[in-house]
Parts: C-alpha cells; sequence; structure tokens
C-alpha cells in the first residue's frame, strides 16, 4: 500500500480533510523514537504478565467460571494469585462484584477504616466521585456517617508535594493515606510510579503504621513498576480501565498487603465469607485473556495519548501532560477554552467509535458530579475507557479528557475526527507549516 491509498482511506472513506490528514501525518513523523520507547516498556509488561500466568500454571479449566456461591473457583484464587505476582503484593481480590473502580476504592477504604479513624490525601481532593464516598458532599452511607473525619494538603503551586504540611496533617487519627495517581478532573499533573514512592517514604518515616492507598486507575502497565513497588499497602484499579484489556466486562481489583485485602474481601461479600465466595459466572476467561492484552493495549492507548498532546499543542491549546513531558498514565488533558469547543471535541471522538458512532453526545447531569458533563464513548463494554472515550465537565477551563483506544490506529483516528468536528465549525485553524 502506498502513501496515497491511506490517504484516500482517510480523506475519501473516513471523513477527514486533507488539510486535518496532512497535519497529522507531519506531527508523526517527529514521535516515531517516543512510540520505540512505549513499545519496550510493553514488551517488559507483556513478559511480566506472562511469567506470572506460567509461574501459576494458568490451565484451561481455570477459564470457566463458577456459580452460586462460588465455592473452590480454581480459576478466580489463581488469577487472583496472578495479580498479587505482578504487582508483586501478598494478596490480590480480583472479582466481577466490583463494579467499577468508584467501588473498589470504596471498598478498600471502607473495609480499612473504623470509626475515629481520619483518612489524609497529601495530594489535594481526589476524583469529583470520591467526594460522596468520603462525605465532601453528603450523601447516605458515606465514611463521614460513620465518624471517619477527612483531611486533604493541596499540592503546591508548581504541583510538588507540600512536605511540610503533610507532615502536620498526620496524627493520632491518621489511619490510611489516599494517593490518586491520575490528575482526574484536576489540571496537575500525574504522579509518576518514583514520587509516588517518596511520598510513600516520607509518611511512613512519620507514621510507619498508616496504610498507603494508590488509586492507580488509567497507570496500570504505563511504566514498569507500580505502586506497590515503591512501598504502597494497596493499589486499586478497575478491570474496564487498563488491565482488563478491552475484554473484561466489568470487575475490578485491590492488591496489597494480605491484611488490607482480607478486610476488602469481607466488606465486599459478608463478614465470615470474605474471599471464599463470589461466583465468576463464566467471565474469567475475558478477564485471563484481557490481562494478557492489556500490555500492548496500554501502549496503543499511550501512543494515542501523545499524539493528541503534539496536535492540539500544535493548534495552539493548553495541554496536561505537555506535548514532550513524560507519561505516567493514559489520559490527557486539552483545554479547549469554551463550551462549544469541548462538545465539538467529544462529538469527534464519538464519531469515530465502532459502536454508536452515530449518536450525539450531550452534557447531562451525571450522578457523582458537581456540574453537566459530556461524555463520547462508543465502546463494546459500557463505560470502558480503556476503549476509546473522551470525556470533561462544562466548566471552566473546559478540558476534554481524552483516553484510551483498544489499537493505536484507532486512537488515531479518534483525535483526527475532533480535530475534524473543531475545524469544521471554525473553532480550530489548521496551520500551513508546523
Amino acid at each position: 500500500m502506498n502513501t496515497s491509498d491511506m490517504k484516500q482511506m482517510y480523506c475519501k472513506n473516513m471523513g477527514i480533510d486533507e488539510k486535518v490528514y496532512d497535519f497529522s501525518e507531519k506531527i508523526l513523523e517527529g514521535l516515531q523514537d517516543r512510540f520505540a520507547k512505549i513499545d519496550k516498556t510493553a514488551e517488559y509488561n507483556q513478559l511480566k504478565v506472562l511469567q506470572a500466568m506460567q509461574k501459576n500454571k494458568v490451565a484451561e479449566m481455570h477459564l470457566t467460571g463458577s456459580t452460586g456461591y462460588g465455592y473452590n473457583d480454581e480459576g478466580r484464587d489463581t488469577l487472583e494469585q496472578i495479580y498479587a505476582d505482578i504487582f508483586h503484593t501478598e494478596a490480590a481480590l480480583v472479582r466481577p462484584q466490583i463494579v467499577c473502580g468508584t467501588h473498589a476504592l470504596n471498598v478498600a477504604l471502607a473495609a480499612n477504616l473504623r470509626p475515629g479513624d481520619e483518612l489524609l490525601s497529601p495530594v489535594g481532593k481526589p476524583y469529583d466521585t470520591m467526594d460522596e464516598i468520603i462525605g465532601i458532599r453528603p450523601s447516605k452511607g458515606s465514611l463521614a456517617e460513620y465518624g471517619i473525619s477527612y483531611r486533604q494538603v493541596d499540592l503546591l503551586p508548581d504541583g510538588s508535594f507540600d512536605y511540610d504540611n503533610i507532615a502536620k496533617a498526620i496524627n493520632e487519627k491518621t489511619k490510611l493515606v489516599t494517593i490518586q495517581r491520575s490528575k482526574g478532573y484536576a489540571q496537575r499533573p500525574t504522579l509518576s510510579v518514583a514520587r509516588i514512592g517518596e511520598l510513600i517514604a516520607f509518611v511512613k518515616k512519620i507514621k510507619p503504621e498508616v496504610i498507603c492507598m494508590v488509586d492507580n486507575c488509567y497507570g496500570e502497565f504505563v511504566e514498569l513498576a507500580e505502586p506497590s513497588d515503591v512501598g504502597a499497602d494497596m493499589v486499586v484499579g478497575s478491570l474496564i480501565k487498563n488491565p482488563g484489556g478491552g475484554l473484561a466486562p466489568c470487575g475490578g481489583y485491590i492488591a496489597g498487603t494480605k491484611e488490607c485485602v482480607e478486610q476488602a474481601a469481607y466488606r465486599l461479600s459478608s463478614p465470615g465469607l470474605g474471599k471464599e465466595v463470589g461466583a465468576t459466572l463464566g467471565i474469567n476467561q475475558s478477564f485471563y485473556q484481557g490481562l494478557f492484552l492489556a500490555p500492548t493495549v496500554v501502549a496503543g492507548a499511550l501512543k494515542g495519548a501523545i499524539f493528541a498532546a503534539n496536535v492540539y499543542e500544535k493548534l495552539g491549546f493548553k495541554v496536561i501532560p505537555n506535548s514532550t513531558e513524560s507519561r505516567h498514565d493514559i489520559i490527557q488533558s486539552v483545554e479547549l477554552g469554551t463550551p462549544e469547543g469541548l462538545i465539538a471535541f467529544c462529538k469527534g471522538i464519538q464519531a469515530a467509535a465502532p459502536v454508536d458512532s452515530y449518536v450525539t453526545p450531550e452534557p447531562w447531569a451525571m450522578p457523582g458530579y458537581d456540574s453537566d458533563v459530556i461524555m463520547a464513548a462508543g465502546a463494546f463494554v459500557q463505560g470502558s475507557s480503556i476503549e476509546l472515550s473522551a470525556d470533561g465537565p462544562l466548566k471552566a477551563p473546559y478540558a476534554a479528557y481524552f483516553q484510551g483506544g483498544l489499537t493505536w490506529y484507532h486512537a488515531k483516528y479518534g483525535i483526527m475526527m475532533s480535530m475534524q468536528q473543531m475545524y469544521e465549525k471554525g473553532l480550530l485553524t489548521i496551520p500551513e507549516k508546523l
């Protein structure tokens, strides 16, 4: 296939203007070295996953599921040991009964905190959906209702940790420290594994017995190491993000110390039952195969994020991370400046989807958020944000948060379609020269 064949496919068949296509190809010429490094990380993590599967002697019988109580589900129990080996933890809880990342975090927190304890976030306010879990916004069943207090220390203006105030915030009630790796809807840097390790070491030096939990959503397999390799007592995430590889239809995980994971299991099921119950209902194969594919799927999503940053920065928009910064999760923020820009961007992502490409996303009052949110996600699994998706709150600075893409080529097309939508509406100008 020659260059003109590819250009014809994009421009004649897939609705991309020649100016958008040519601009994108020029951007990609300068990204090949970075893409090669991403592939090396994916190769290492692929071998890490494969080693864990081989060590645990995965067999065909592990791919079947259980029903009812789920007693003696060898596939489930083996998968949890594989997760523990990948994350280098004592134990793991990997269950379809964990409905999303927010639920996984709630289980981990509620299981390991007791009335009178205090939860500390030393990296500012967590993601919006955590507000009602903590009780920042009153909600039925919040930690606050159970007498668990909350304290936070914001990052400094340059994005660094405010160590002085963190030290002051740790007190006799501090039981658990929660560290959100990804930025959420905040315009702050994503935390690298190395920085997370530095923060955990600082906290542990002041109070060694405190539990350090990392919200690892969007970060798995982006680097060679995970937060559990640098001192985290728990790492928590969703299977419809990175580690599910696009195949897991639901689920979440909590990996960490035996004590923390046991507490979480009792909270998820029931005191006295814990990890012994929980049917997998025939989806073990999706969990195993998705985990196996996850490192390469994450690599494609990372390439898409870097491509998006370089494209939109050259178009004059503020992007976080910027076009040259190192990457520690798969999310790319683009500040579009206007509600029209945010809506057009998301419409472009939706139009690029394999599922529901013909529908138009509209802002709406989603549960757990304090403003209308627009979400574009034409996914095989509802809400799967390892698949090509974008979302953002309808409030200044009107930032779109782009992530995912089961393949790099789909992520590339999604970004081009977002540009196309904005270009057609006169919301951006394609430069003649870079």
